[in-house]
């Protein structure tokens, strides 16, 4: 959260392929018969997956927990909250005071954040797919209940070793697809993309992006959850959890009941039994969803021939045209919406911050939560070759492949052109003509740019593309 919005962001997703490698040399060095794997925010949830399945050694990931909501006005907020509280302070709406309230209060005490952004997206998928004890992810950071889960997890290490129950047997094409099923019913984060595909492909598991669309159309957004909804994290554990989700599922005919889980039992057979806190509302009857499909989609076009991430969880916009306006990075477009020079029905742009061209695949969260923050949250849309925090909300486009930085049509793009998003056909389309196209890409060259050596370099060199999930080659 701190490198939001800075040079810093361009380490994160770096990371997870860093976590992973890391795991793995522990691992060969000393040859475990197991392995509880210690995960914490959104890059150390992956990374560890990926270690795990690598290596494929017994094995679980144990999560830290999710901090709990601060409380401003009796008003629970998040992290979430003070990205969008600096966009209304930009437009006036909000004072000095008013937004150091919201800072002060905002993250209480220790834990991910509180929201269903992508550490608690990943953690609750992580869940439904069989890598993660159930129950364990909701539990918050401080909760007293936490040592006595961490003993329990260590106890089910030792049943794995001496069953020899290994992640190849539980990472199976019907268990990402159940992880990804509680990622739409939850309207999780668009990060779990990225991650799940690349968790697929190092287990060997053939996962398109179509998967997703397909998933996501097919399962109800069952959870009413921030960053769209009105609970956190903290809410969904003590109303009974991803178990309850996974329940729901299973009665919708959603979820593959055969898939192994670490409990060496199937998800099926955890979450039939799972009961709701008496009147919770967190997370609705499976014939009264929050809406009726999940909150991912995958759009294909002529601005992505090889496929974008929309996220359209807790919003009814399924069509949006309208101008681009164009910016060659992230902060660039952020000091547009400070001065107050992006309008109701713009298209921001925001290119060369994908995997390669970042280098790094920053979020966008600073000019999300600012374009929300100044009331233009239903009125623009926002493409990018960049990536989006698990907080952001809105009609947001991210992922953009080919990227900007390796001549995909991004690149092309100019100020004022039309931009034509439509949800329903899965089409983003940059509409000029081709003659004019070909021009511009004769004139087009990459940017340039200073890369420090060493992992960064590396990856600017060898990331494979976003489509692909964003790994390391």
């Amino acid at each position: 959260g701190i490198t939001m919005g800075t040079d810093g962001m361009k380490a994160s997703l770096i990371s997870r392929d860093l976590i992973a490698d890391s795991i793995e040399l522990v691992c060969r060095a000393y040859p475990f018969d197991g392995l509880i794997a210690l995960s914490g925010c959104d890059k150390t949830q992956p990374g560890v997956a990926l270690a795990l399945a690598r290596m494929d050694i017994p094995g679980l990931i144990l999560y830290g927990g999710p901090s709990a909501p601060g409380c401003v006005d009796e008003t629970d907020v998040t992290i979430q909250d003070v990205f969008e509280g600096v966009g209304a302070h930009a437009r006036g709406t909000l004072n000095d005071a008013g937004l150091k309230r919201l800072e002060n209060n905002a993250c209480p005490g220790a834990g991910s954040c509180g929201g269903q952004f992508t550490a608690n997206t990943m953690a609750t998928a992580f869940e439904i797919l069989g890598l993660s004890p159930l129950g364990s992810a909701g539990l918050p950071a401080q909760d007293p209940a936490r040592p006595a889960l961490a003993q329990a997890a260590g106890r089910l290490l030792m049943d794995l070793v001496r069953a020899d129950l290994r992640p190849s047997q539980i990472l199976t094409l019907e268990a990402f697809e159940n992880a990804i099923a509680a990622v739409a019913a939850t309207g999780g984060s668009t990060n779990a993309v990225l991650h799940f595909t690349a968790l697929a492909r190092e287990a060997g598991i053939p996962f398109e992006l179509e998967a997703f669309d397909r998933i996501s159309a097919r399962t109800p957004i069952l959870a009413d959850l921030k960053p769209w909804g009105r609970y956190v994290a903290a809410d969904l554990h003590r109303a009974g959890g991803i178990a309850i989700v996974g329940r729901r599922l299973l009665e919708l005919g959603l979820l593959h009941t055969n898939a192994k889980t670490v409990h060496g039992v199937s998800v099926g057979e955890l979450v039939r039994g799972a009961q709701d806190a008496p009147d919770q509302t967190v997370v609705r009857p499976s014939n009264a969803p929050v809406q009726p499909q999940g909150g991912l989609a995958i759009l294909r076009g002529s601005l992505a021939p090889d496929g974008c991430v929309a996220k359209v969880a807790g919003h009814n916009r399924r069509n949006h045209q309208g101008p681009a306006r164009v910016f060659d990075g992230e902060e660039a477009a952020f000091e547009a919406v400070q001065q107050g020079l992006i309008v109701a029905g713009d298209v921001v742009i925001i290119r060369y911050e994908g995997p390669r061209g970042g280098p790094g695949m920053r979020e966008m969260l600073a000019v999300t939560a600012a374009l929300n923050g100044a009331g233009l949250g239903d009125s623009v849309a926002l493409v990018t070759d960049g990536r989006f925090s698990g907080a952001t909300h809105g009609l947001m486009v991210g992922h953009v492949c080919p990227e900007a930085a390796l001549g995909g049509p991004l690149a092309l793009a100019c100020d004022g052109d039309l931009i034509v998003l439509d949800i329903a056909t899965r089409c983003l389309h940059l509409r000029v003509d081709d003659a004019e196209l070909a021009v511009r890409r004769a004139r087009w060259a990459p940017p340039s740019k200073v890369i420090p050596r060493g992992v960064l370099s590396r990856y600017a060199k060898g990331a494979l593309p976003a489509s692909l999930g964003a790994a390391m080659e």
